[in-house]
């Protein structure tokens, strides 16, 4: 396993393995919620952990709509959940 490191989530410090899954240190931090639907506004957490179903996007420096299951953790992330439909130019 890699060195820990610090990363943010939603404004929060979290400590994770270097190169693990985003997914998986978003999981074990206890951040079940990566985004909510953009109708209905439902809660929706990593399920396939490989890529296929689209359930874990996140907003990762800035950059929406990341799949946190395929992000490698490096030192410093900055995630943020996601709430509803991300529009242009977020």
């Amino acid at each position: 396993p890699g060195r820990t490191v610090a990363l943010t989530v939603d404004g929060a410090t979290i400590a994770a393995r270097e190169g693990e899954p985003l997914a998986a240190a978003l999981l074990a931090a206890g951040h079940g919620v990566c985004r909510t639907t953009p109708v209905g506004a439902a809660p929706r957490a990593p399920y396939c952990m490989m890529g296929v179903c689209f359930e874990c996007l996140v907003t990762v420096d800035g950059m929406g709509s990341r799949q946190a299951c395929l992000v490698p953790v490096r030192a410093g992330m900055v995630v943020e959940t996601q709430h509803g439909a991300r529009g242009f130019g977020r």
